[in-house]
This record gives C-alpha cells, structure tokens and sequence, in this order.
C-alpha cells in the first residue's frame, strides 16, 4: 500500500479506562483517537486460489497509525462500521461472532443485545456512535432491521421489508428505503421515539446513490451518479419527506467518474459526504468533504488512501 501509514507498525488497540458510549462526552474530547476507515486484506493461495480476506480489520487512523481490531471476524460475511465522528466501531466478534460496539480509542467492547443476532449482517452507526443499526436485508436469514441504543440496550424494531439508508444528524431518527409492489421507492424516516414521515419521491432521488438525513428528521440530501461518458459530475439535491418540496440540483467539483459512496449531516446542520476514485486493484484514494446543497461548492476535510490489496473496506460515516 503506498501510504505513509503503512510504515508505522499495526499496533493493538489501547486501553483506556472510563471512556463509555453513553452521552458521548467522553469520546468526542478533542484529541480523542479517531479512524478514518477500516480494511481487511485480499490473501489467495496455491491450495485456494480464490481470494478471500484474511489478516483481520485494520484501522486507518488520522494521525497515520494503522491499528489491528483484535478480535474482529474478518470473514467473507462479516461486518464492520465507523461513526461519522471516527470515535466508535461496531463489528463482529471473532471468538463468539457477537455483534459488539467499542470505542475507537479503546478499551472493553460491549456486546448487543443477542436478540440482534450476528452473521450476514449490515451494520450502520450513529453520527456519534451512541446507535446502531442491524440489517438482515441481504442475509438469507431475513428479518427486520433493528436499532440498539448502545448506553441503555434498547432496541427498536423497524418496519419488515424497510432497508436502512443511514441516521439522522443527531441520531434521533432512522432513514430507510423500501421498493414497493408497483416498483416504485418509498423513503421513511423512522423517529426511535415513535412516528414515521414517509413519501414516496420522484425518479432523481430514489436512484440516488447516497442518501443523509437532517436533524430536522425530515430534509433529505440525495447525491446521484456522474456520468463519465458525458463528463457530468455527480450532483446534490434535498427533498422535504414532509411537503414533497425538490431542490434544484447543484453539480459538484468533482471528477465525473468519481464515487459519492456516504453521506451525512451533522447535528450543527453541515452536510458532508465521502467521495473516492480507484478501487479494482488500484488503490482507492478517498477524500472527505463539506458539501453546500444549494450551491454544490465543497470544502475538503480529509485526504486518505485504502491499499490497493483490500479485499473490502469501509470508512467513517458509511
């Protein structure tokens, strides 16, 4: 991987004593650890020529640490997020295959609940970590999506059939999809204290390639595709749940064949997004961006790069 954090050594989580998931206080103290992505290496063999992961989930850290999650099942069907924030992962335990959240900086991870069960499962976390939600929605197993409150072990069952699409900016309410029996796509945001805003939009949102909901619980960004053959980048829209209300679109500054992959607000209302270009072999190089909906204008946060030999990855907010 060439990235000046492959030369420093993949050192074992720290621990440290107190820092909890509750109010989050703890964990967003400036200076925290926080990782930019996670990754897991591709390994093949003579014995077994198709690749496959293997080595385990590394950390990307900000500071250029590669860090190895102990513990974690880095497994063809294993799943792994980060918060918004950087300060919180979520992943499969290797030992059990329970579903734990830990944070970054270290220390003990606690287990879910085990009525959310474990295996093919996609995970997703609050903007802060302080949730986090579990999708059956490609696992054979099925089932609905559920949302844990990490401090309290509450969980909240969604709607069967709705699939998770991210949180709110202040991680009060839940964003899904569903595709209805006319093949059209319905958007709901679910608050976990009960209630629903649901609407079915036009064309240009629902083939979006990624979705951030506002604190507000209502507005939603919706990022579409580039088109590299016409040379058009990828463009912002926001569409109210409530009112039914469409924003014009506003291009971004970007390369027409690069990928809006995440997106979220934060609880402040700023808008950002995780865009990258690569991946296939070659290495992908992944930038961080505060994203002005109106205007498309985009302010760039962070610059990183994923190895060329990942099998999979993530990144933070994703």
């Amino acid at each position: 991987m060439k990235h000046p954090s492959m030369a420093a050594a993949l050192l074992a989580p720290a621990v440290i004593a107190g820092l909890g998931l509750g109010a989050g206080a703890a964990h967003a103290r400036t200076g925290a650890p926080a990782a930019r992505a996670a990754w897991v290496k591709t390994c093949s063999s003579k014995k077994s020529p198709i690749d496959h992961p293997c080595g385990g989930w590394r950390l990307i850290m900000r500071d250029g640490r590669q860090v190895v999650v102990r513990g974690a099942a880095g497994t063809e069907d294993s799943a792994f997020a980060i918060s918004a924030d950087g300060r919180v992962m979520a992943y499969e335990r290797a030992g059990d295959h329970r579903l734990v959240v830990q944070p970054v900086a270290g220390g003990p991870a606690r287990p879910l609940p085990k009525a959310v069960g474990g295996g093919s499962v996609s995970l997703m976390l609050s903007p802060t970590g302080d949730k986090v939600s579990i999708d059956r929605a490609y696992s054979s197993r099925g089932g609905p999506a559920k949302v844990v409150t990490v401090a309290t072990g509450h969980v909240a069952t969604l709607p069967r059939g709705d699939i998770v699409l991210g949180f709110s900016g202040d991680g009060d309410e839940v964003l899904t999809q569903r595709v209805l029996s006319d093949n059209t796509t319905r958007l709901a945001a679910h608050a976990l204290a009960g209630g629903s805003v649901k609407r079915t939009p036009p064309q240009v949102i629902a083939g979006a390639v990624a979705f951030a909901l506002a604190a507000d619980g209502h507005t939603v960004a919706a990022f579409s595709w580039g088109d590299a053959d016409r040379k058009r980048p990828p463009r912002v829209r926001t569409y109210d749940l409530r009112t039914g209300e469409l924003s014009a679109s506003a291009g971004l500054p970007l390369e027409s064949d690069t990928e809006v992959h995440a997106a979220w607000w934060d609880a402040g209302g700023r808008l950002h997004a995780s865009v990258r270009r690569g991946g296939g072999g070659e290495t992908t190089v992944v930038r961080v961006l505060t994203v002005d909906p109106e205007s498309g204008r985009v302010t760039q946060n962070d610059r990183y790069s994923v190895s060329k030999s990942a099998y999979a990855s993530v990144t933070a907010g994703e």
